[in-house]
């Protein structure tokens, strides 16, 4: 494991339960399909693939109260520290994801568990040996966790430890407002953000424009554009620009997920920025290859 210090990841635990249709969806009838169950959910997958890259990483999730014990083991098996909560009321959450022929997805959502996250279920004591406090945007889309995230970021803050941000999705930034989100976020030091969700937020389609609207926000916007590679920058515009290596996409699930962690556990071994980068864009490519959002 990693000595350079630990990341604090709060964010949702799902069961993935991916379709694959044969062809397209033929309404009132049916199409044959292959169906899979995968552990998943963004905040998951982030500290997943930090443990499978030697970070060392706690996760902060509620669960159902049933599925804790072996939810506990399996996180533990890719060295990650499960500081998972027990609901003893709501069932942990699923994922729907409807797979394209090309790999897209569609999402239908039922959080369960996530969305009863409350301020007691963060784990403070903690914060003395956290370097990054890592926040998936799922949770400041319902009342109940964003109340706790808010939370723990304003600790995180006083403490002088920065929070990267991952704003998860487009749809759901819509939803709530992009100013509604900008300020529950005002203060975080980095933005993780995918091609439509920097869209959103900025209200452009010219990358070096949504990093410059973004970083009147944020120290630092990272921008992950699927085949394209990602880039980095601020207030000053695009400072990295790499593309990605043509793959064979099996499923897009979760390559953004892998790309936060592979780009954060670079950047915690000292890594500099343009490393950083390859190095989320190379487990970010890795994890298209293969179904689901999380490592083997």
């Amino acid at each position: 494991m990693s000595e350079a210090g630990r990341v604090l990841v709060v964010g949702d635990v799902m069961t993935d339960v991916i379709v694959r249709p044969e062809g397209p969806l033929v309404r009132g009838s049916d199409r044959r399909a292959k169906i899979q169950s995968r552990p998943g959910g963004s905040g998951a997958n982030q500290a997943v693939w930090l443990g499978s890259m030697g970070t060392r990483v706690s996760l902060v999730a509620r669960v159902g109260a049933r599925d804790k014990p072996h939810l506990e083991a399996y996180f533990k098996g890719f060295h990650v520290d499960p500081l998972l909560v027990a609901d003893p009321q709501e069932p942990s959450g699923v994922l729907v994801i409807l797979l394209d022929a090309d790999g897209e997805r569609s999402f239908l959502t039922d959080r369960g568990a996530n969305l009863a996250l409350e301020p007691s279920d963060m784990p403070v004591w903690l914060l003395d040996e956290t370097r990054l406090v890592l926040v998936s945007g799922y949770s400041l889309f319902a009342e109940g966790p964003r109340r706790a995230v808010l939370w723990l970021a304003g600790e995180a803050r006083r403490r002088g430890i920065p929070i990267a941000i991952d704003a998860a999705s487009a749809g759901f930034l819509r939803e709530v407002g992009v100013g509604t989100f900008l300020e529950w976020t005002r203060g975080m030091s980095t933005l993780l953000a995918n091609a439509d969700e920097a869209e959103a937020l900025s209200g452009t389609g010219d990358l070096g424009e949504q990093m410059a609207a973004l970083g009147g926000y944020f120290e630092r916007v990272i921008i992950k554009r699927g085949a394209r590679g990602a880039a980095v920058g601020g207030r000053q515009g695009v400072r990295l620009d790499e593309p990605a290596p043509r793959v064979e996409v099996a499923d897009t699930t979760g390559a953004g997920d892998a790309f936060a962690a592979g780009f954060l556990a670079a950047e915690l071994g000292g890594a500099g920025e343009a490393e950083c980068l390859r190095r989320g864009i190379e487990a970010g490519s890795r994890a298209v290859t293969r179904l689901g959002g999380q490592p083997e």
